[in-house]
């Protein structure tokens, strides 16, 4: 009889772990996916304000050309870690853009300028609030997948350690803009 508790008290534990894992791992996906929603709006923004931009500024096509690579590139990251890099240089170039914006006062009050300015200022806020989010969720996650007894059945069945969404201290988004004339 000793036993048959001891059993089932066993499998409460990993049935109780194991359900700890998964939902932790969904909360995971459920950030990423609410990153990639802000991300597509961001991706949706940028062609209009390059062309805005493009009206005021026409000798600044290297910044269109690094802005719409970045874009490009961004958009179409294959791995987790790729994505993670590319949208830190799509962030970098994008301040390259507001930059330049900056010399010109015609543009700087242009509506539609100022409209797309503030629509993508929004949408980097709602980002940064998820990539907070996201991160918060994959510590979680990680820790759940690290401590005893998450651990022994993380292995068992297949979950990994999740990656931040940090800022390559390196890449251009953690430098300062340079601009020039």
């Amino acid at each position: 009889m000793i036993v048959l508790y001891i059993v089932i008290i066993l499998a409460i534990i990993v049935i109780f772990a194991f359900n700890g894992i998964v939902r932790s791992k969904n909360q995971v996906d459920e950030a990423w996916s609410d990153i990639n929603v802000q991300l597509k709006r961001r991706y949706d923004l940028i062609p209009n304000l390059v062309s805005t931009v493009k009206g005021y500024a026409a000798h600044e096509s290297g910044v269109f050309e690094k802005v719409t690579e970045a874009r490009s590139a961004a958009m179409n990251a294959g791995s987790m870690d790729e994505k993670l890099k590319n949208e830190n240089a799509l962030s970098g170039t994008l301040k390259s853009l507001f930059a330049v914006a900056e010399a010109y006062p015609e543009l700087k009050a242009n509506q539609n300028f100022l409209q797309l300015q503030s629509d993508l200022t929004d949408t980097e806020d709602k980002i940064q609030a998820s990539r907070r989010f996201y991160n918060g969720t994959v510590r979680t996650f990680n820790t759940k997948i690290q401590q005893f007894p998450g651990n022994m059945f993380a292995a068992m069945f297949g979950f990994t350690k999740r990656e931040f969404f940090g800022i390559d201290e390196s890449g251009p988004e953690a430098q300062p803009v340079k601009v020039q004339f």
